[in-house]
């Protein structure tokens, strides 16, 4: 499931290249997201 997450957003950031003035927003998202589910499992495993 997680590599499914991790694909899936490698290829999102990938197009997001070819977008152009989108792109740039795109990554944006991209990230935040990331961030947030990485502190979301950390805070899993502790809890």
């Amino acid at each position: 499931m997680l590599w499914t997450i991790v694909l899936i957003l490698i290829i999102l950031w990938a197009l997001g290249f070819g977008i152009g003035g989108l792109g740039n927003i795109i990554h944006i998202l991209l990230v935040v997201a990331l961030i947030v589910f990485i502190l979301q499992i950390v805070r899993g495993r502790r809890g």
